[in-house]
C-alpha cells in the first residue's frame, strides 16, 4: 500500500453521509441511489441526473441549491465552485481546512460517483467539429481528478461497472482506504484516456501529424492468461476507434483469444480487407502474423481451397481471415483442418452449426470490413520510448505503376502483379510473394536477406506442388513482387529461377539500372510502383 503524507494519516473506514451523483451514464444511477439512501446517505446532484433521481421519487438536492449560484451557459458552468470543490478537496483533519469549511459553509462530499460525456462515442460516430467540441467535459474531470486527489477522505466511482463493489463496500456505510486507492487510480487512468482522447482528436482535426506530446489511451476488454509467453503479463486494450475487427468483432463460439491470437488475427482481418467482396470471395491464412496463404476465388469455398494450396503445412494451426459471409460449405472444408480461429464479416446459419461441432474453434463475426484506405495510427514500444506513425493504407490500385523493361507486361501479368503486391504489404520484411491467377504461389518473410525470402518462398511453392500431385509448381509462369527495392540482380535471379515472369517492386535502388538490365536480358516484364511496404 502507498503511503502517504505522515502529518494526515488516512483513516482506514470513512463513513459515507453525503454523495455527490453526476454521470452522463446513467445505467444503474437509480439503484445506487435507493442504496445509498436507504443507509441514509444525502443525496446531491445535477442536471439531468437530479431529473433522473427526482423522477424516480429521490429526495435529491440539486448542486445549485449547495452552491447558491443557477446551472448556466447550458449546463457548461454548474459544478466548477469552491463549495463543491471544498467538499472535494478538504482535509477532513486538517484544523485550518475545518475552520475553512465552517467560515464558508462548506459542506463535506465523502463520496462523488461521477462519469463523463460521451466524447469517445461522438468522435466514434464521425460527429461534426462543433456537436464534438461540445461534448468536451470539464467540469466532470475537475471533480474526478480533486476527489482522486484525496482519496484519504473521499470515495470516486466512474465506472458503473464499479457499482456492485462500492455496494459491497459500504455494508457497514463506510469504504475502506484501499478501496479508496483502487478506485483513485482506476479515476486518473480514466481522465487520462478521455484526455488522450481529445488530444488526438485535435491533431486529426487539425492535421498534426506528429502533435508535441502524444498520448495513446485504451479500455481494457479482457485481462489475458498471459502475454506471447506464459511468463508475461497482459491485457487486451481497445482504444474505441471505429474500425471493424478483432477489438470490436463479436466472439460466437471458443475459448478466450490469447495475446497471439489477437495479433495473427488482426493480421489476418487486415490482409484480408484488402480484396473487396465486389470484386469475389477472398481468404487469407495466417501464422505467427505471416500469411501462408491467400487466394480469391469464384465461391468461398473455392478461394479457401486455393489459400490453403500455397503452404498446406504451415497452415496448421493457423488463422482464417474471409472477406464476405462464412457459409456452411467453406466451414465443413475448413473444420477439417485444426485452425485456431476464424475471422469474417458474418456466418451464415449453417456455418454456424458446422462450427459449434469444433467447441474450441473461435468464430468471431465482425459486422463488416476494414477500409485499407481509412487513416489511422499504429504504435510500437521501445526502451524508453514509443513510436508512433500512421497506418500503411497505400493502395497499389492508387499508384502510378511505371514498366521500366522492354517488355511490358500482359494484363494477366499485370493483375497477378498487383495481388502478389498486396499481400507482400502484409509481410514481414524481407517479403517476396509468388502470385499466379488470384492465388500465391509461395512467400518467403522475415529473412534478412532478400535473396533468402526468394529461395524460401521458391521452396515452399515445391513443396505445395508435391503435396498436390502437381507436374510443377505454381511459381512458374507467376508474377513476384517484393515490397522494397531490389538492391542487387541477385534477388531478381533467384526469382527467375522460381519461374517468375513478371516483377513488381517499388524501385529506387542505386542499382536499378543493373536489375532493370537483367530482367530485360531474361525476358522478364518489371514495374515500379514508387511505394515500398516495410512491416517489421
Amino acid at each position: 500500500m502507498a503511503v502517504i503524507s505522515k502529518k494526515i494519516p488516512a483513516p482506514d473506514r470513512v463513513a459515507l453521509r453525503t454523495a455527490l451523483l453526476s454521470v452522463s451514464d446513467k445505467a444503474g444511477v437509480v439503484d445506487l441511489a435507493r442504496a445509498l439512501a436507504e443507509k441514509g446517505v444525502r443525496l446531491l446532484s445535477t442536471g439531468g441526473t437530479h431529473k433522473a433521481l427526482s423522477d424516480a421519487g429521490f429526495d435529491v438536492t440539486d448542486v445549485s441549491e449547495v452552491t447558491g449560484f443557477p446551472e448556466i451557459m447550458d449546463g457548461r458552468v454548474k459544478t466548477l465552485h469552491p463549495t463543491v470543490h471544498g467538499g472535494l478537496l478538504a482535509i477532513r483533519d486538517d484544523a485550518e481546512h475545518v475552520e475553512a469549511m465552517k467560515a464558508h459553509g462548506i459542506g463535506a462530499i465523502d463520496l462523488a460517483v461521477i462519469n463523463l460525456y460521451p466524447f469517445e462515442e461522438v468522435r466514434a460516430k464521425g460527429g461534426d467539429y462543433p456537436t464534438t467540441v461540445e461534448n468536451i467535459d470539464i467540469g466532470g474531470p475537475a471533480m474526478i481528478r480533486a476527489s482522486a486527489k484525496n482519496h484519504a477522505y473521499v470515495t470516486i466511482v466512474t465506472d458503473p461497472a464499479d457499482y456492485p463493489a462500492l455496494l459491497e463496500e459500504l455494508a457497514d456505510g463506510s469504504t475502506s482506504y484501499a478501496f479508496r486507492q483502487r478506485m483513485a487510480a482506476k479515476a486518473y487512468a480514466r481522465t487520462a484516456a478521455y484526455d488522450a482522447a481529445i488530444s488526438n482528436w485535435f491533431a486529426d482535426a487539425l492535421d498534426i501529424p506528429m502533435p508535441r506530446h502524444r498520448v495513446l489511451g485504451g479500455v481494457l476488454k479482457e485481462a489475458m492468461r498471459y502475454g506471447e509467453n506464459p511468463h508475461q503479463k497482459a491485457g487486451f486494450y481497445v482504444t474505441g476507434e471505429n474500425r471493424p475487427g478483432v477489438a470490436s468483432a463479436t466472439l460466437l463460439q471458443g475459448k478466450q483469444l490469447s495475446y497471439n491470437n489477437i495479433n495473427d488475427t488482426d493480421a489476418a482481418f487486415e490482409l484480408v480487407a484488402e480484396f473487396l467482396p465486389e470484386n469475389g470471395p477472398a481468404c487469407a491464412i495466417i501464422k505467427h502474423a505471416n500469411p501462408c496463404g491467400v487466394a480469391t476465388g469464384r465461391t468461398l469455398k473455392e478461394a479457401y481451397a486455393r489459400a490453403l494450396a500455397c503452404d498446406p503445412v504451415s497452415a496448421f494451426g493457423g488463422i482464417i481471415a474471409l472477406n464476405t459471409v462464412l457459409d456452411g460449405e467453406t466451414a465443413e472444408e475448413i473444420v477439417k483442418l485444426f485452425t485456431e480461429v476464424i475471422i469474417a464479416p458474418d456466418a451464415d446459419e449453417k456455418a454456424r452449426a458446422v462450427i459449434a461441432g469444433k467447441p474450441n474453434l473461435r468464430l468471431l463475426v465482425t459486422g463488416a470490413l476494414p477500409d485499407p484506405r481509412v487513416p489511422g495510427l499504429s504504435a510500437k514500444t521501445v526502451s524508453g520510448g514509443l513510436l508512433v506513425q500512421s497506418r500503411d493504407n497505400g493502395m497499389v490500385e492508387d499508384l502510378e505503376l511505371k514498366v521500366v523493361t522492354k517488355r511490358a507486361p500482359t494484363a494477366q501479368e499485370l493483375e497477378d502483379m498487383k495481388f502478389a503486391f498486396k499481400v507482400a504489404k502484409h509481410v514481414k520484411s524481407n517479403a517476396v510473394v509468388y502470385a499466379k491467377d488470384g492465388q500465391t504461389a509461395g512467400i518467403g518473410a522475415g529473412q534478412m536477406s532478400r535473396v533468402d525470402s526468394a529461395r524460401i518462398a521458391g521452396l515452399k511453392a515445391e513443396e505445395a506442388a508435391k503435396a498436390m500431385g502437381l507436374a510443377e509448381p505454381l511459381t512458374r509462369g507467376s508474377a513476384v513482387a517484393s515490397e522494397a527495392f531490389l538492391p542487387f540482380a541477385d534477388g531478381l535471379l533467384s526469382a527467375i529461377a522460381a519461374g517468375a515472369t513478371a516483377v513488381i517492386q517499388p524501385g529506387g535502388s542505386m542499382r536499378d539500372a543493373e536489375v532493370i538490365a537483367a530482367a530485360d536480358e531474361a525476358g522478364v516484364a518489371m514495374v515500379f510502383t514508387g511505394m515500398r511496404h516495410f512491416r517489421h
